[in-house]
Parts: structure tokens; C-alpha cells; sequence
């Protein structure tokens, strides 16, 4: 399989005609394109904190702190529009995906690498889209990143743009999910069976399908939305005929798939890095695959749960709850082979597998909080409340956050060709577990005691809990910027990375690091599995 090769040069070297920034922008290789997605939406993400943290600064104290309520508003739509569309959703397969996936089924790129390109020309162009939705028409939209009407509608805010931004990175997502199981179908070196794939392509095939099935649904139910703000039809305004549950029905059929899109993809990465420093093959292989399969499958058939009070028969809520706690059985069957995989294992206690001890505790907060939302008792009581919003970030940035990271740290020797400081890694980690059990937690306690989410204010009884969560927002920042600060210095002073600095066994672990332009001397042929140690 080519190991131990040291390519003479790798695809950080110009190897096309163009120069500069060109170089790159206009590049069809998978690594590059990787590359810029990781730049760029790292980037959003920056502009998405510091929004969170001026919210969190607003909800110190009761009453006005820092900003009106009308910036309020508009503040949480954009954090939120930044984090779901620009950093969650197209987070881990558009850089890590892109990036780690073609190597590790022996392929020299992508199924269509110039609609890789374009993929990533669309996520830019919705960004700045996005961007400038904020600063013409009637100024930032305030409607909260589900645009729910009729206020969406109503809103004279630049609603109108800020949809057409999400209908654009729709399509990128589209396209990054057709590019996916193409290459996967086609593109798997000889002898690399289904089931002798490793398990992050397996993730990025599930999300694939969820990608094309269930994006274009968003892409219409948003058309409509601009078709109703600029010409009147009445699609979702009651006062003009048209029904705003059907808004949310249409909303949440792609939206909980999307969490699907963002959640698996990031249970890739934890069933990459377990067996890496446990040293030991994964737990029930055939188990994780199907479980994956499953997730995107049931996925389809649980929006209801969004809806439970507005007013949908008894009949719709009993069946939606129920496949909600049927969608909770494949998540439970992963955490359970991930810890299985640790037991008598050699573990090896090195930053990408702090990360996932972080990923196992958090998101079994958020998965067993998403089982109190799904019960229909409990969620007549606690809908609309802050525990939504606790659980929400405990599941996106417990989970897919904090394995993204844990993925950026995993591969990060393989895809710049250095080392970073481990202790600084340890110190960023410990802070940012700190920081988002400090940040989120008290969420779920208010909402138990009944405090509203989106309100620009608060009844006097509430705010201890939110001066312990605001303060949680700063830890947040502070290990973030260690973090980013460990690595920024890295690229530029770490020391140079071996082709194999984990001891992982799957292919991209046989190549330089960084990877050569076309990722091996000679084409690999699989023999065994992906876990198994020789």
C-alpha cells in the first residue's frame, strides 16, 4: 500500500499553471478545496462567537446591558444562520471529508472535482450573501434561523436575501453530497469492499443521501418564501389564505434530517480516533455501519417532534414521539461500541482522544435531553423554554463542534505536515469541556423553571443561572483562542510530522504528510480491514 512513501512533492506545491491565490481558489484538488472549506468556514465561525458572546453579555442582567432589543433579535438570527449553514451542516465533510475521504478509499480525488470547486464557489457566494443581507433592504433579519411565518413574512427586515443566502448553500450541499457517494460508489481502491471501508466514508455516505433527499425540500419551501414576500401569493400567511404549520412542516422535514448531517459525520471522526489510541480494533464494526445507515434512514420520519404544540392530532404526536425514541436506538448502539472499544484497550491519552472523552460525556447530555424532548409530556411543559436551547447546543456544539475540532486535531499533522503542542491542546480541551458544561447547563435548569428562549429579557429569579452562563461563554473563548493560537503557531514553527505520527492503520496514514498532489506513488490494493493492527 505504498507505505512509508515520501513523495517528492506534495499538494501544497503549485502544481498547476496558475499562482498566488489563484492557485488555490481555482484548484479541482480534493485536499485544496478541503483546505479552503476549513479556512473559510473557521472564519465564520470567529464572527459567529462574538456574536454569542455580546448575546451572553446582553443576558448577564436583567433588563437592557449592551444592545436593544431589536439588535437582539438580529443578533441571534445571524449567530444562528452563521453556525447551522456556514460551520455545523458543511463543517466536517466539506474540510475533513473532502480532505481525509478520497485517501482513505485509495482514490486520486473526487468523483467530479471541477463540481467540487463549485460546491465551495456556492458555499462562499451564500456566505456573502448572508453577509450582505445584513447591511441593505430593511437591515439584519430578525426572524431567527428557522424564518418562521408569518413573521418572516411580515418582518420589514432583509428576510428576503438572507433566505436566498440559505437557498445557495443548500445547493452546495447538494452538490458535496452527490460528489460524496459518486466516489464512494466508484472510487474505492481494488479490493476495498463495503465492509472493509473505514467508518468516516461509511458516515459521509449516510449524510450523503440525507443530503440530496432532503435538501432540495429546503430549497423550495424557501423559494416560496421569497415568491410570498415579493409578490403576495399566499402560501404561509394566514391573513391571505395560507397555512404557517405548513411552513413548519415543510421546515422540518429537511431540518431534523440536517441534524443528521451534522451529527453523523462527526460519529465518523469518534469511530476514527477510538480505535486509533485505544490500539485496538473497532467494537462491532458491522454494528456502527448499520447504525449510521439507520440514523439517515428513521431521520426522514421524526420532524413532528418539532411541532408538538401546534396544534397536530394525537395520533401524529404519539407516532412522532415514538420514532423519536426509535432514532435514539442507533446513537445509543454507537456510544455503547465506542466505550466497548476502550475496554482492554492499550489507550493512548493524546489530545484527539481528550476530545472524544468530551464528545461521548456531551453528547450523551444532549441525546438523553433530546429523549425528555421527545416524550410528549414533558415537552408540553418545557417547548419554547431554554432547555431546548441547552439541548439544541449540547447536541451541535457538544457534538459536532467539539469531534470537529477533535478532527482538525487528529488530522492536523497529516494535512499541513506539522505538529502542534500537545500540552496546549490538553490545557484548550480541559477549558473548552469546562466552558460548555458551565455555558449549558444552566440553559437546561432554566428552561426547566420555565424561562422563555429568544426573549431579550428575563424575570429578576433568573438571572444567577445566567451570570454562571455568561461567565461559561468566556471559558468557551478563552480555550478557543488557546486553541486556535496552538495551531496558528504550529503551521508556521511546529515540528515536522511523520507519515504516521498516531500509529493508524488506515490509508491515509501509508502517505507523506502533507499527502502527495495525487495522493499515492501507486494505487493501493486493500487486502483486510480497516482496524486490523499487523
Amino acid at each position: 500500500m505504498s507505505a512509508g512513501y515520501q513523495a517528492p512533492k506534495s499538494f501544497l506545491d503549485n502544481h498547476g499553471k496558475s499562482s498566488g491565490a489563484a492557485a488555490w481558489i481555482l484548484s479541482t484538488d480534493h485536499k485544496r478545496i478541503g483546505i479552503l472549506y476549513l479556512c473559510s468556514m473557521l472564519t465564520f465561525f470567529s464572527v459567529a462567537v462574538v456574536i454569542g458572546l455580546l448575546m451572553r453579555i446582553e443576558l448577564i442582567a436583567a433588563g437592557k446591558t449592551i444592545m436593544e432589543a431589536k439588535t437582539y433579535n438580529a443578533f441571534f438570527t445571524v449567530h444562528g444562520m452563521i453556525m447551522i449553514f456556514l460551520f455545523i451542516i458543511p463543517g466536517i465533510p466539506a474540510a475533513f471529508g473532502n480532505f481525509i475521504m478520497p485517501i482513505q478509499i485509495g482514490a486520486k480525488d473526487v468523483a467530479f472535482p471541477r463540481l467540487n470547486l463549485l460546491s465551495w464557489w456556492l458555499y462562499i457566494s451564500g456566505g456573502l450573501i448572508a453577509v450582505l443581507s445584513l447591511f441593505t433592504g430593511g437591515g439584519a433579519p430578525d426572524t431567527g434561523w428557522t424564518f418562521y411565518a408569518p413573521y418572516s413574512i411580515r418582518t420589514g427586515t432583509n428576510v428576503s436575501l438572507a433566505v436566498f443566502a440559505a437557498f445557495v448553500l443548500g445547493f452546495s450541499s447538494i452538490l458535496t453530497g452527490l460528489n460524496f457517494v459518486t466516489t464512494i460508489h466508484r472510487m474505492r481502491a481494488p479490493g476495498m469492499t463495503w465492509f472493509r471501508m473505514p467508518l468516516f466514508p461509511w458516515s459521509l455516505y449516510a449524510t450523503g443521501w440525507v443530503q440530496i433527499v432532503a435538501t432540495p425540500v429546503l430549497a423550495i419551501t424557501l423559494l416560496l418564501l421569497i415568491f410570498e414576500r415579493s409578490f403576495g401569493v399566499g402560501f404561509f400567511d394566514p391573513a391571505k389564505g395560507g397555512d404557517p404549520i405548513l411552513f413548519e412542516h415543510l421546515f422540518w422535514i429537511y431540518s431534523h434530517p440536517a441534524v443528521y448531517i451534522m451529527i453523523l459525520p462527526a460519529m465518523g471522526v469518534i469511530s476514527e480516533i477510538v480505535p486509533v489510541f485505544a490500539r485496538k480494533g473497532i467494537f462491532g464494526y458491522k454494528a456502527i455501519v448499520l447504525s449510521s445507515l439507520s440514523i439517515a434512514g428513521v431521520g426522514y420520519l421524526v420532524w413532528g417532534h418539532h411541532m408538538f404544540t401546534s396544534g397536530m392530532s394525537d395520533t401524529s404526536r404519539w407516532i412522532f414521539s415514538l420514532l423519536t425514541f426509535i432514532v435514539a436506538v442507533p446513537s445509543g448502539v454507537k456510544v455503547f461500541n465506542w466505550v466497548s472499544s476502550l475496554y482492554k484497550g492499550s489507550i493512548d491519552v493524546r489530545p484527539p482522544f481528550l476530545y472524544v472523552m468530551a464528545f461521548i460525556f456531551l453528547f450523551s447530555i444532549g441525546g438523553l435531553t433530546g429523549l425528555i424532548n421527545g416524550a410528549l409530556s414533558t415537552n408540553i411543559h418545557i417547548h419554547g423554554t431554554y432547555f431546548i436551547v441547552g439541548h439544541f447546543h449540547y447536541v451541535m456544539f457538544g457534538g459536532t463542534g467539539i469531534a470537529f475540532f477533535g478532527a482538525l486535531h487528529f488530522w492536523f499533522p497529516k494535512m499541513f505536515g506539522r505538529m502542534y503542542s500537545e500540552k496546549i491542546a490538553r490545557v484548550a480541551v480541559a477549558l473548552l469541556f469546562i466552558g460548555l458544561n458551565t455555558l449549558y447547563f444552566p440553559m437546561l435548569v432554566l428552561g426547566w423553571q420555565g424561562m422563555p428562549r429568544r426573549y431579550y429579557d428575563y424575570l429578576p429569579q433568573f438571572q444567577p443561572l445566567n451570570v454562571i452562563s455568561t461567565i461559561g461563554s468566556w471559558i468557551v473563548a478563552a480555550a478557543l483562542i488557546i486553541m486556535f493560537t496552538n495551531l496558528i503557531r504550529s503551521l508556521f514553527k511546529g515540528e515536522k510530522a511523520a507519515g504516521n505520527p498516531w500509529d493508524g492503520t488506515t490509508l491515509e496514514w501509508t502517505v507523506s504528510s502533507p499527502p502527495p498532489h495525487e495522493n499515492f506513488e501507486e494505487g493501493p490494493v486493500i487486502t483486510h480491514g480497516p482496524y486490523q493492527r499487523t
